[in-house]
């Protein structure tokens, strides 16, 4: 089905071709005939399936064919803000600021992204202008709010962007105090990566009627992605990593790790051996952030060690490797990380690296797979962790066998 099906006009037509599109994903096909139609939508679908188009074009359309009645007035304090746009990160609201700038090129429609971490000035210089749609991350649109930049009260559409890691991120609160500020009869679109409990609830309480969209994939992990599992020592894993990036064909990586602390752990080792490396985690200065991204779209830095601030809406291309230098707590997050690389029909590798901590954070990946993670034992740091938890009719006691009493604990990589 081309994008011309959809009832799309010509101009946002001719900015998708620019993009570089062709066929619309399956997100796109269902949501944006249900959005141009006016309706709310609950949309579920994996990281990288084109969900910001899905929401982004019919909302920029149904601006266009509804004009305000201040769009002349290009400097007025009274245009009214009618889109807002929620994003949990920083970069993510940046990177659909980005995308809604390609495809309203040229309709004379005005947004502006707003974040914290940097000068609001830029930010309130374009809200006295006037703009149509704000971009926003919760905390700095309150702060915005409360000091008077803000208006919500003509809100036509808003749009949740990655709902559920909003909320792992604790914004309910937020979102719940800036939903008060709108008009009850607006249209509402929530989309996620996955749908948990708390997110139908959500969805219930904030969507009238909604069109449900759920985007199965076809496989947990594309299968572009070669995936490969490294069972290590804990302490062997800078180890690992330094000599995975300096023997394989690493041309550029992203990081993962559990804290940013150990982000900055990590990065400082490679920055050591003389690797170019950076960092990106919640901590850091905005502009620091925008520019590790920066130098790794560039090439620049080719390694980004990472916290999982960036496992959602990372929008990077020719990304060879993801390396999970700590295995992610939640088996859904271990394919988001991975599926930033592999992305438009390129190939990609993860790395894997479980020592004996992460044994069961394993076996739940696994289990979510579908199938065991390839290990690879041909690597200079091997542990000694089984691949597979023994069975306890498998595991053979000394006792049994010696006929000697023993008070010896089991080893820890037994007992796993």
């Amino acid at each position: 089905m081309p994008f011309a099906s959809l009832g799309l006009h010509e101009p946002l037509l001719a900015a998708i071709v620019k993009a570089g599109y062709t066929q619309p994903t399956p997100i796109q096909e269902q949501a944006i005939a249900s959005v141009l139609d006016g309706r709310d939508v609950l949309g579920c679908a994996q990281t990288g399936t084109g969900k910001t188009a899905a929401f982004s074009l019919p909302i920029l359309q149904r601006l266009l064919e509804s004009p305000s009645p201040h769009k002349k007035q290009t400097n007025s304090p009274n245009r009214p803000i009618r889109c807002l746009i929620l994003s949990p990160t920083r970069e993510l609201a940046g990177q659909i600021g980005e995308n809604i700038e390609t495809y309203a090129a040229d309709s004379g429609l005005k947004h502006v992204v707003i974040y914290g971490g940097v000068k609001q000035h830029p930010q309130t210089k374009a809200l006295r202008e006037g703009v149509d749609i704000v971009v926003a991350t919760p905390g700095r649109l309150i702060d915005l709010m409360e000091q008077g930049h803000v208006k919500l009260g003509s809100i036509e559409t808003l749009v949740l962007d990655e709902a559920d890691r909003m909320l792992d991120m604790g914004f309910i609160e937020d979102i719940w105090r800036i939903l008060s500020y709108m008009p009850k009869d607006r249209q509402s679109l929530l989309f996620s990566a996955t749908m948990p409990t708390r997110i139908a609830s959500l969805a219930a309480a904030m969507l009238h009627d909604p069109v449900q969209i759920h985007i199965a994939p076809k496989m947990p992990a594309a299968e572009s992605i070669e995936q490969r599992l490294y069972l290590v020592e804990w302490g062997d894993k800078t180890k690992l990593l330094k000599h995975l990036l300096e023997h394989e064909d690493v041309t550029r990586a992203l990081v993962f790790v559990e804290t940013k602390r150990r982000a900055d752990v990590v990065v400082a080792e490679l920055q050591a051996a003389g690797l170019g490396a950076d960092v990106i985690h919640s901590d850091r200065p905005q502009h620091a952030r925008q520019r590790a991204l920066e130098n790794f779209k560039s090439g620049k830095k080719p390694l980004l060690v990472a916290s999982d601030i960036a496992a959602r809406g990372l929008d990077v291309t020719d990304i060879s490797h993801v390396i999970n230098y700590e295995l992610p707590s939640e088996s859904e997050v271990y394919v988001h990380r991975i599926g930033r690389t592999g992305r438009a029909e390129a190939k990609g590798i993860s790395m894997s690296f479980c020592c004996a901590d992460e044994r069961t954070r394993l076996d739940d990946i696994e289990k979510l797979l579908g199938e065991p993670v390839p290990l690879i034992e041909d690597q200079p740091y091997p542990s000694f962790l089984p691949r597979k938890k023994a069975k306890a009719a498998e595991v053979e006691d000394p006792r049994k066998t010696t006929g000697v009493r023993s008070n010896r604990r089991p080893s820890r990589r037994r007992r796993l």
